[in-house]
């Protein structure tokens, strides 16, 4: 049930001038667009750029922590944006939904699924977690993927309490 709906053209000035910025017209974009502001930090903190760690184990965070926050919306729109670019086969996306860290086909892949179970269900991660991960990933990176985690809460959040209708072309969640 949508409880915001999202903005509709012709849009406000400050909202326009915002929405022509984003990479794409989604309903998210549009629903956070009733405040410009918090659109524009958004813009500028999505972490979407080339970072420190590639594309396919920035798309793992993501789409674990939006499925692990039951935000089916992000989740389905990031499978369908990056997916194929991320080169998931069927059985990584279904993992991204039902945890499995052994479907992943490296360790520092599967570390990653693990990484962010732990930041969503407890806010942190234990030591022997945190050496873990830091086997595979240099100090810029673990602060890259905290970050990540911690944007896809906010988003998942927003979309799952503003009621954000799926988008029609995306994928959903696949059954166990």
């Amino acid at each position: 049930m949508t409880r915001l709906a999202p903005l509709t053209q012709p849009y406000p000035s400050e909202a326009a001038a915002e929405l022509a910025q984003m990479p794409a017209d989604i309903g998210l974009f549009r629903t956070v667009a009733h405040n410009p502001r918090v659109l524009s930090r958004w813009r500028g903190g999505g972490l979407l750029d080339k970072g420190s760690i590639t594309l396919r184990q920035r798309e793992i965070l993501i789409l674990r922590t939006t499925a692990k926050l039951k935000a089916e919306y992000e989740w389905g729109v990031h499978v369908g944006f990056f997916a194929a670019k991320a080169k998931f086969s069927d059985a990584e996306i279904r993992a991204s939904v039902h945890g499995d860290a052994a479907a992943w086909p490296t360790a520092d892949e599967s570390v990653l699924i693990e990484f962010a179970d732990a930041l969503v269900t407890t806010g942190t991660v234990d030591d022997t977690l945190w050496q873990k991960a830091a086997a595979h990933y240099k100090a810029d990176q673990l602060i890259e993927i905290i970050a990540l985690v911690g944007f896809y809460h906010l988003v998942s959040f927003t979309v799952n309490a503003t009621g954000v209708a799926l988008e029609p072309e995306a994928p959903r969640f696949p059954s166990a």
